[in-house]
């Protein structure tokens, strides 16, 4: 093989590489350059320095001011007479314990059926028998309409997952509540399983042990899925995925 044919080869892999780059974002040469390597771990970070944090705002109670009684060692107010070990401040741990137990099995079936006819029985008009617009019948005007429709769907899901994740505290709300946030990674061969939990928590939810169940979390976002060699295999490719987005039918 000649150099300029060796040459020519380069300058067509450096561009079809180009191209790739500006069509799926980069991802391919990432793909290409762990070729043979085992998912990265992500590091260790705060999340309240991550792009797109953002601190939570929900509404707020009026301030309460401290009572106080004398000669009195309890407090009003207070959750316990010696020191709370639960998680109440930015920076503590808490244990999540993820439950999700989900069936739905929904079957629905709509018919829809109309018919009109309208027959103006009027044979001249202002002396005119015959128009272009005459029906067969002599009418000035019939029109016959019919329309039907049938529409079924059914829906049968069911899901199931229990884990525990740690979480930590990112947040303390005016009233109290907590704002939590936990990821935890799993790498098991070639493939990483991701959990994440984030939410907010009130301190007389969280249990003695310092766990607290899923379903007690408000503005709950649960996410479970994983990155690897069997998740690229299950994803369309990247042709097809554009393919579906673009075309009408």
């Amino acid at each position: 093989m000649s150099k300029f044919s060796h040459f020519n080869r380069l300058v067509l892999t450096g561009g079809l590489l180009t191209f790739g780059c500006f069509a799926t974002g980069c991802s391919s040469l990432d793909r290409l350059a762990n070729i043979g390597e085992q998912p990265k771990l992500s590091s260790i970070d705060n999340p309240t320095t991550q792009a797109g944090y953002k601190p939570v705002s929900m509404p707020m109670p009026g301030p309460e001011a401290a009572s106080y009684n004398p000669n009195s060692l309890w407090r009003n107010g207070s959750r316990a007479f010696f020191k709370d070990q639960r998680a109440h401040q930015i920076g503590d741990i808490l244990t999540v314990t993820v439950n999700i137990t989900d069936k739905a099995n929904i079957a629905n079936e709509t018919q829809r059926s109309r018919a009109n006819s309208e027959d103006s029985s009027i044979t001249n008009f202002f002396g005119l028998k015959k128009i272009p617009l005459t029906t067969p019948s002599g009418n000035l005007l019939t029109t016959d309409s019919t329309a039907s429709s049938d529409g079924k769907g059914s829906v049968n899901r069911q899901e199931a997952l229990q884990t525990n994740v740690a979480a930590v505290v990112t947040q303390v709300m005016p009233n109290g509540n907590l704002v939590v946030e936990g990821k935890q990674e799993i790498r098991v061969n070639y493939e990483i399983r991701e959990l994440i939990v984030a939410g907010i928590v009130r301190p007389e939810d969280i249990q003695s042990d310092n766990t607290i169940d899923s379903s007690k979390i408000a503005q709950a976002r649960i996410a479970y899925g994983g990155r690897g060699q069997i998740t690229d295999v299950q994803q369309p490719r990247y042709g097809q995925q554009v393919f579906d987005v673009l075309l009408p039918f």
